[in-house]
């Protein structure tokens, strides 16, 4: 079991991205290690590094070990650059995809009010943040938007439940809805 342990920990060390316990079986490719061997070593994995400045996370496409968030003041410190800064229009359509998906570009204009930017609609397909998951039956056949599971890993998340729960915007004054956006776009 320490073996396997200690190679679960070297792949995801050396992986830029959260790998699945299915990919971590075809990486193996060893009848000694079964679906309960490996969820048995990243339990394992997992309490080791409990009291670590990292940990092991599962997020939407397989585990990934993180700096905890506690050490992140020292970590960005490393990086001259700035995280990139995204508009408030972006971060209300994202909003309205996560929580609202799958949803039509037609539908989040209604919500919001004004049209949305087809740069806004690019830059979150760019970013793997949404992806069209297929088309309304409706005149014009709109697309309809969905986040992906890249969205999810960047917010360290494995499914939309996590997402905090959403009060009513009608509800929200318009000061808060900005403060709102703007706390969580470091998350981004």
């Amino acid at each position: 079991m320490i073996e396997l342990e200690n190679i679960l920990e070297s792949l995801y060390f050396s992986a830029s991205r959260p790998i699945s316990t299915s990919e971590v079986l075809k990486i193996l490719d060893d009848p000694n290690y079964d679906l309960k061997a490996i969820k048995e070593a990243i339990l394992n994995l997992e309490k080791k590094y409990q009291d670590s400045s990292f940990e092991l996370v599962k997020v939407a496409s397989g585990h990934r070990f993180r700096i905890k968030q506690k050490y992140s003041p020292w970590i960005s410190k490393l990086w001259s650059e700035k995280p990139q800064k995204y508009s408030r229009a972006l971060l209300e359509t994202l909003s309205l995809i996560a929580y609202k998906q799958p949803v039509t570009r037609g539908e989040i204009e209604e919500v919001r009010g004004v049209s949305v930017s087809s740069q806004i609609i690019r830059t979150l397909l760019d970013r793997s943040w949404i992806k069209v998951v297929g088309h309304r039956d409706v005149p014009g056949r709109p697309a309809l938007l969905a986040t992906t599971k890249e969205f999810l890993d960047d917010l360290n998340i494995s499914k939309l439940s996590q997402l905090p729960e959403l009060p009513e915007i009608g509800n929200i004054p318009a000061e808060a809805q900005m403060n709102l956006l703007e706390e969580n776009q470091d998350t981004l």
